[in-house]
């Protein structure tokens, strides 16, 4: 997309690790699954087999990944002026695409069923599978290894990619509308309102936001009674869904020079601090505390939070890792994230103690990092700051905070075939289409970008 759009953006590696307890291995090519196994059966030396089978159904999914992967996405080509694209590279491929497509949408079973079937080993199969959302397609999950292999970040941040499209907007003609909630949606007059009573008249709009926000803003008078139906229609199953986990992020400011994060792991570290595994901690043990909320005292509520803290996984960024500026000399910065769940935090801001529980997170895992991992840590923080589910919610309205669209648990109401993504920006909403995060499942930035390409292209077919 950046080269098809003339952007000059520097795309600097960006290597992950993964680690279990004291034991860390660096992904640097596909080889490494044999490490990641090596690392497996060390923790579950009673579960080889498993492990093996694992490991095999890993490798299968690989190789659908490298054909998905094996050439530059025809999306961003045209296909008229580059023939040599089209006869070299893109028909020999096409055949393999579609035969990989078919054998990975066979694989749209939960990751936890799926492990289920290879192991009884309860704590190894969390292991694995809490590194993603609940219930999450399995050759999705599994096919990370692949895409490990495949981070990109911008040099200076990622902050760097917005502000490269938003010059080529202004630079082509057009206009960014900054600091404007829109809060309706008029289909039938082809326009909308933001809060302070303003119109936009459009020809086709592309609605990248939140698309419950979309469905609560329209205003569906005056439009045939059979598109209004169908609007309501796909209006009550949208409302009836809900978005997956969000995350809970910690951001730090540490005394501490790059060099020594970097003799323990990589710029990009999934750590989890024991191999026990989550088992119900993040499921029926949460699920008991968010219904009967209104029973369970703090101190329950924050041994459960120990207990998460101690067992779950965490994704750890140092940027200065893959960039030694964006520190300063001796100082280091890290991005500490783990999947938290909505629900709960909108439970405890209604019950009056957000801020006061957003410290108690911060502490346990500073605690838990600073036992294991990185010792001391806690003692050479000079900055701290995080964001919940709910600053997610409230920046952008994203429903329940979610980073990755429809919640797999609740069923996704929209498309999840590979080979219909480029129907899914279809909308029952008169000139109205729709990208982003809710469009397609599973969701994540790639599949965003795609569905806005689609939107774009489906609008500028039409026009020509």
């Amino acid at each position: 997309m950046i080269h098809q759009l003339g952007i000059d953006l520097e795309l600097l590696p960006n290597i992950v690790s993964v680690g279990i307890e004291d034991e860390v291995i660096r992904v640097t090519s596909k080889d490494n699954l044999m490490d990641y196994g090596r690392l497996l059966k060390k923790m579950y030396p009673e579960s080889i087999e498993d492990i093996d089978a694992i490991l095999s159904k890993i490798k299968k999914i690989l190789k659908h990944m490298a054909v998905l992967y094996g050439i530059d996405n025809p999306n961003f080509k045209d296909l008229k002026k580059d023939k040599q694209f089209l006869v070299g590279e893109l028909l020999p491929w096409l055949p393999k695409f579609l035969y990989s497509v078919l054998k990975m949408n066979r694989m749209n079973e939960p990751l936890e069923d799926f492990l289920g079937r290879l192991s009884a080993n309860q704590s190894l199969i969390d292991i694995i599978a809490q590194h993603f959302f609940k219930r999450t397609p399995s050759f999705f999950a599994l096919g990370y290894f692949y895409v490990y292999l495949d981070y990109l970040y911008p040099k200076n941040g990622t902050g760097e990619l917005p502000k490269a499209l938003k010059h080529k907007i202004i630079d082509w003609g057009g206009t960014i509308q900054t600091d404007t909630r829109i809060t309706e949606v008029i289909p039938s007059e082809n326009t909308v309102q933001d809060a302070h009573g303003r119109s936009y008249r459009y020809d086709r709009l592309v609605w990248c936001a939140d698309l419950k926000t979309l469905y609560r803003c329209l205003k569906t008078d005056n439009l045939n009674p059979k598109v209004k139906a169908n609007i309501n229609r796909q209006k009550d199953l949208l409302l009836s869904k809900k978005g997956a986990e969000s995350v809970f992020t910690l951001f730090l400011g540490v005394d501490e020079d790059p060099e020594t994060f970097r003799s323990v792991c990589s710029e990009h570290f999934f750590y989890t601090p024991s191999r026990k595994g989550l088992g119900e901690t993040h499921r029926s043990d949460l699920k008991r505390i968010i219904d009967d909320f209104h029973n369970k005292t703090r101190e329950e509520i924050l041994r459960w939070l120990d207990a998460y803290c101690e067992l779950t996984t965490y994704e750890i960024s140092i940027p200065a890792l893959r960039q030694k500026s964006l520190a300063p000399e001796g100082k280091t910065g890290l991005i500490i994230s783990f999947l938290f769940e909505y629900d709960l935090i909108k439970k405890i801001r209604d019950a009056g103690w957000y801020e006061e529980f957003k410290t108690e997170v911060e502490n346990r895992m500073l605690n838990v990092l600073s036992r294991s991992i990185y010792p001391g840590l806690k003692d050479k923080v000079r900055l701290r700051f995080s964001s919940t589910p709910i600053s997610l919610f409230d920046r952008v309205a994203s429903s329940e905070g979610a980073i990755i669209g429809w919640s797999y648990e609740t069923g996704v109401p929209a498309v999840s075939n590979l080979r219909k993504i480029a129907s899914s920006v279809k909308t029952p909403v008169p000139n109205v289409l729709q990208a982003g995060q809710w469009t397609f499942s599973p969701a994540g930035i790639p599949t965003a970008i795609l569905t806005g390409s689609f939107a774009a292209h489906r609008i500028m077919k039409n026009k020509s």
